[in-house]
């Protein structure tokens, strides 16, 4: 999903922070610092980082510039790797039927907690090396002359992730345009107090 799709649901941020000028040129390498790193050769569960808008493979922006007039067009790329329950579950019951049959053998019966914690970590660095990690793409439009920030997620998860991510590489703090923070921006202090004491208006009967 993203901004050159014919329809993109999406989030706009303001930035809070005063933008020193000294970052403008600096951006395209705080982009390549941070840039994605792939984990499909490693047993990893989760990657997160920037890449360029044009295309999600591209790390280093040989494709095109971030910068697009007014704008800085990126995108946030996220791969994870999701290993069913029940993959998971028949595994470690396998690697426990193992371990009972090699204690039985050594006379013994009881397999300690550690032991299973452990046995389930090798389970699931074993499935690690066998799912491939699932890409997923979100993009970054950043209106440098508007100070505002549009991000193409609504979702809860991705929205505290992208903030993170954007402070972590610009040091700037964001704020989710809400409908009220909207309201808030362009209202002075007596119709804000009015606005606060407004109620919801009921459409239909509570049943």
């Amino acid at each position: 999903m993203g901004f050159a799709n014919s329809t993109c649901s999406f989030s706009r941020f303001r930035i809070l922070d005063p933008v020193p000028a000294e970052l403008w040129p600096q951006v395209p390498d705080k982009l390549k610092q941070f840039a994605f790193r792939d984990i499909d050769e490693i047993p990893e569960m989760q990657s997160q980082g920037w890449t360029s808008f044009e295309d999600m493979l591209d790390t280093d922006w040989a494709s095109a510039p971030p910068q697009k007039g007014a704008y800085l067009v990126f995108s946030l790329r996220l791969d994870m790797r999701r290993i069913p329950a029940g993959v998971v579950k028949k595994h470690l019951a396998l690697a426990l039927r193992q371990e009972k049959e090699r204690m039985r053998e050594q006379n013994k019966t009881f397999i300690s907690r550690e032991r299973k914690k452990e046995l389930k970590e090798q389970v699931l660095l074993r499935l690690r090396q066998r799912f491939l990690p699932v890409p997923g793409e979100f993009n970054v439009l950043w209106a440098t002359d508007k100070n505002e920030v549009w991000f193409a997620s609504t979702q809860g998860k991705m929205i505290d992730m992208f903030l993170e991510e954007f402070l972590k590489t610009f040091g700037l703090h964001l704020e989710l345009l809400t409908p009220y923070n909207l309201a808030a921006s362009l209202l002075d202090e007596e119709s804000l107090i009015r606005l606060d004491q407004l109620e919801a208006t009921q459409f239909a009967p509570l049943s």
